[in-house]
């Protein structure tokens, strides 16, 4: 077997032009929306600085929340103190694949204790029973502009490589008062399941975790043969999910299901892969090979596992690329997707985005917004990466960093009525939270989990996350107080190489917490539709970068028939590039 190498750039074929060597319609057009940054404009040249001023905030919010990995980890001893001063990182390795078999479920190890306390909340109790068909009404009869059998199809679209999604949406509001949901970001291994109260409807103590594990992950690995090898749950945070879904799947299989960390920088990792075959491998240094995983890998998981595999991987890595991990393809995915559906009534609502901006640009375009914005590396998560810029202090803080990346996306910011960012369709600004006895209102956000099979879609969870310091009606209130504390939602704090969790700004959808958000059944439906609505356009993405192998085609290839999946799609390097040319990137990939 011939090693896995990093895809590297340089491979590429020239692309000039318009990539008329691409050779089809779809390159070609994919090539000119390329050399497009904005995704509204079509410019490709940054605006001229203006003396507008306004502001805009989206923070990101990945990962609501994760927990400490497992403290039986083997670690490697710590470097010395650096020069600086700087506590040095650890980091995992020599770690092993523990087995979970049935009857190792335990609610209080799998959720938080106040989840466990925790009474649903009966209109969140009443969304999540509606189904698809009482969903599509309710939507259709407010909004009387949506096509009813577009958005049945939508609801009922089986996805290919996306199946599993969370969406982070805030609750927005314009000058006139008209109020919707909009997207943050759409991820490909969302955390959710241990903030949401069991539903009574359930009636087992599963809860979310059995719905996808029995909903879509069961119905994937029907067409894998059992003597291929075992399952697996792979993941690099947020063990008390991870561990979770291990358990609830042997009780679901009656199998022995393996649980393994894999971490980034592991130079001993317990995860290897043999021809298309993941192998994990045992305390006794014993490897076993896995017909099925279960992926919570989330730190540029493209490098540890291949696009194409024998192995069946939910989600698949090409979903990660395509946006799920990937903000600067989501972006492109929604647009295209937007133009499907363009005269149906519905659309994915995201804010205004520039795409595949230098570092030298970045002062232009949030000029242009009023002097307010979101600045993000497109393939951090866990709001690493994200950048709220409300002054020149913030901008000059930003601009010293040392930045791997070569590109950023550039969005307008969502903050308070007097400073939000200044785009083509006016104003956006936070509805909030319900104002405390003190009376101050607080940003949050909604993360929406759903999951989804040959049946469609499902919502699976969902919880929502308020920011550190209230919404201050002017910047000028409080200059002590920074536009990421008031702005930033996420809950996921990284220490000492640590992923923790600042759970006091979790809030629940039980009867204390969710009547503070101030939304109703209407507003989940909205986002719900938006949620399935941005997995569709990233699913869409994947199948737009998964060519036909050539070589299958022409009969020079040999299908295994044990998993005829294996290399009959190719991923599309060549279309990737295109779409976003960013060399570091690239150079990740495992080809």
């Amino acid at each position: 077997m011939a090693a896995i190498e990093p895809f590297s750039p340089t491979s590429l074929p020239s692309i000039t032009g318009e990539y008329a060597s691409a050779g089809t319609d779809l390159i070609k057009a994919a090539a000119a929306l390329a050399n497009s940054n904005s995704t509204i404009s079509g410019h490709n040249t940054p605006p001229t600085p203006s003396s507008e001023k306004g502001s805009w905030s989206d923070s990101e919010s990945l990962d609501g929340a994760s927990t400490k990995s497992n403290q039986n980890s083997a670690e490697s001893s710590a470097a010395p103190a650096s020069s600086n001063g700087e506590k040095p990182k650890k980091k995992k390795t020599g770690l092993c694949a523990r087995p979970v078999k049935s009857g190792e479920f335990e609610a209080e190890r799998h959720f938080y204790p106040r989840v466990l306390n925790a009474n649903i909340h009966p209109l969140v109790s009443s969304f999540f029973a509606l189904g698809n068909e009482r969903i599509l009404a309710r939507y259709t009869h407010l909004n009387p502009q949506v096509n009813l059998e577009t958005l049945k199809d939508l609801l009922a679209y089986k996805p290919k490589y996306f199946q599993w999604a969370g969406s982070d949406l805030f609750n927005v509001t314009t000058a006139n008062g008209q109020r919707q949901m909009i997207i943050v970001e759409t991820n490909s291994c969302p955390s959710g399941q241990k903030s949401m109260p069991l539903l009574s409807e359930l009636g087992d103590e599963h809860g979310g975790y059995g719905l996808v594990i029995d909903h879509t992950f069961k119905e994937m690995i029907m067409k894998a043969d059992k003597s291929l090898g075992d399952l697996a749950v792979v993941c690099d945070k947020n063990m008390m999910e991870a561990s979770g879904y291990a358990a609830v799947m042997a009780d679901s299989t009656q199998e022995k299901v393996w649980l393994v960390e894999y971490y980034v920088d592991d130079p001993d990792p317990p995860v290897k892969w043999v021809d298309g075959v993941m192998h994990v491998r045992d305390e006794n240094k014993e490897w076993h090979p896995i017909r099925a995983c279960f992926r919570y890998v989330t730190q540029k998981p493209w490098g540890r596992f291949p696009i194409n595999a024998k192995t069946i991987v939910l989600n698949s890595i090409v979903s990660c690329l395509a946006g799920g991990r990937n903000k600067m393809m989501a972006s492109r995915a929604y647009d295209f997707l937007n133009s499907e559906l363009e005269g149906t009534g519905l659309a994915v609502r995201i804010p205004e985005t520039i795409r595949n901006v230098s570092i030298s640009e970045i002062p232009l375009w949030l000029d242009s917004m009023g002097g307010h914005a979101v600045i993000k590396v497109p393939y951090s998560n866990a709001g690493q990466g994200v950048y709220t810029i409300t002054n020149r202090d913030e901008l000059k803080n930003f601009m010293e960093k040392d930045h791997y990346y070569d590109k950023f996306i550039v969005q307008s910011l969502v903050g308070n009525a007097s400073w939000s960012s200044i785009t083509r369709a006016g104003r956006f600004y936070h509805v909030g939270t319900i104002p405390n006895k003190k009376n101050h209102t607080f940003v949050s956000d909604l993360r929406m989990m759903v999951t989804a099979n040959e049946s469609g879609f499902k919502p699976v969870a969902c919880y929502a996350r308020r920011a550190r310091k209230p919404l201050l009606r002017s910047l000028y209130d409080d200059p002590s107080v920074t536009s990421w504390e008031m702005l930033g939602t996420n809950l996921s704090v990284k220490v000492d190489d640590e992923w923790t969790t600042e759970a006091q700004r979790l809030l629940l959808m039980d009867r204390k917490d969710f009547n503070q958000l101030g939304i109703g059944i209407d507003d989940l439906i909205d986002a719900y539709i938006q949620t399935v609505l941005s997995v569709i356009a990233i699913d869409k993405m994947c199948k737009r970068l998964m060519k036909d192998n050539e070589k299958m085609e022409q009969g020079e290839g040999t299908a295994d028939p044990a998993c005829p999946w294996y290399d009959e799609k190719v991923f599309d390097f060549e279309l990737f590039a295109a779409l976003n040319p960013d060399k570091a990137l690239l150079s990740e990939i495992i080809h």
